[in-house]
C-alpha cells in the first residue's frame, strides 16, 4: 500500500489528508481504535463536541506514539453554541478535553438560523486568530449558507463537511466549493452501509480485488478536492478504509458509480437542526 501521507488536499494554505478517521457513535474502546488508526497511517482524526468522543480521541492520540505535529485533528462547535461567547468557550472546552494546545481544523457543526452568521463566523475567525485552531470551516451548510459564510467570515474557510456518497448527488455544492477554492469533506461515505450491497459497486470491486467500501472511498477521493472521513469500529475495517491509494478507477467506472446518484438517498437529516437542503437535478 502506498503511504497515505502524500495524499493531501490544499486549500487556502492548508494541506489536509484526503482520508480521515471518523469518531461519531463509538460504543466501546474508542481510544484504542483511534490509536490503532493512527498507527495504521491515518493522519486525520475527526471528532466533535456533540459526539462526546473528544476525551477518548485525545487518549488515542497520546497512546499512538505519533508526534502531535504529524496529525490533523478536526473538531466542531455545536449549533447550540453559535453565540460568540459560547462558541469560543466551546472551542476552549474541546481543547481541554483533547488535551491539545490547538486543533488543525475547527468547524461550525450545523447552521444556526437563530444567530446571525456574522456573529458565529466572526467567532470562528477569532478562534483561529487566537491560536485555538490553525484552519476553519463549516459543516452541513447549504449553498446559500456557504455563500453567506464566505462573505461574512474574516478568515478563509477551507471546507464544508457534508453528507456525500454515490447515492446522494452534490454536483451544485461541488461547483460552489470549487469557486471558493474549498474542499468537500464527505461524511457517511458509504451511505451507512447501504452501498455495501450495491451490485454495480460489487462488480467494480471484484474487478479490482477490492471491497465495496474501498471502491466507494476511492470514487470520492478520486474527484478533485474531495476528502472523506469514514467511521469503522473493527481494526480490519479501519485498515481496509485506508488501503485505497494503490489503484485508480477508470473514467467508465467513475461514470457508472456516479450514475447511482439518481437514488438520492440522504442519511443524516435530523429534523431539529437540518436546514432545507439544496435540490439537485440529476441528469
Amino acid at each position: 500500500m502506498q503511504s497515505p501521507k502524500a495524499f493531501t488536499l490544499a486549500a487556502h494554505g492548508a494541506k489536509m489528508p484526503a482520508i480521515g478517521y471518523g469518531t461519531m457513535e463509538f460504543p466501546a474502546r474508542p481510544a484504542e481504535l483511534v490509536a490503532y488508526a493512527i498507527r495504521c497511517g491515518y493522519r486525520l482524526i475527526d471528532t466533535a463536541r456533540k459526539y462526546g468522543t473528544e476525551e477518548r480521541v485525545g487518549e488515542g492520540i497520546r497512546a499512538s506514539g505519533i508526534a502531535r505535529e504529524e496529525l490533523w485533528v478536526t473538531t466542531k462547535v455545536t449549533e447550540l453554541d453559535a453565540r460568540e461567547t459560547d462558541f469560543l468557550r466551546s472551542a476552549e472546552t474541546s481543547l481541554k478535553a483533547l488535551q491539545l494546545d490547538y486543533v488543525d481544523l475547527l468547524l461550525v457543526h450545523w447552521p444556526q438560523p437563530k444567530v446571525p452568521f456574522a456573529e458565529t463566523l466572526g467567532a470562528l475567525a477569532k478562534a483561529k486568530r487566537s491560536g485555538l485552531t490553525r484552519h476553519i470551516g463549516v459543516s452541513n451548510f447549504t449553498i446559500a449558507m456557504l455563500e453567506e459564510a464566505v462573505h461574512v467570515c474574516p478568515e478563509p474557510l477551507i471546507t464544508n463537511q457534508i453528507e456525500y456518497h454515490a447515492y446522494l448527488p452534490q454536483d451544485r455544492m461541488l461547483a460552489a466549493l470549487k469557486r471558493h477554492g474549498m474542499i468537500l469533506t464527505a461524511y457517511c461515505p458509504v451511505a451507512r452501509g447501504k452501498l455495501l450491497d450495491d451490485p454495480i459497486v460489487g462488480e467494480i470491486a471484484k474487478a479490482h480485488g477490492k471491497t465495496h467500501a474501498q471502491i466507494c472511498l476511492r470514487w470520492l477521493i478520486q474527484q478533485p478536492m474531495v476528502a472523506a472521513v469514514p467511521r469503522a469500529l473493527e481494526e480490519a475495517h479501519i485498515a481496509e478504509n485506508l488501503d485505497v491509494f494503490d489503484f485508480s478507477l477508470s473514467e467508465e467506472e467513475m461514470r457508472r458509480i456516479s450514475a447511482l446518484r439518481n437514488r438520492n438517498v440522504r442519511i443524516a437529516d435530523p429534523p431539529e437542526r437540518a436546514p432545507k437542503w439544496d435540490v439537485e437535478t440529476v441528469a
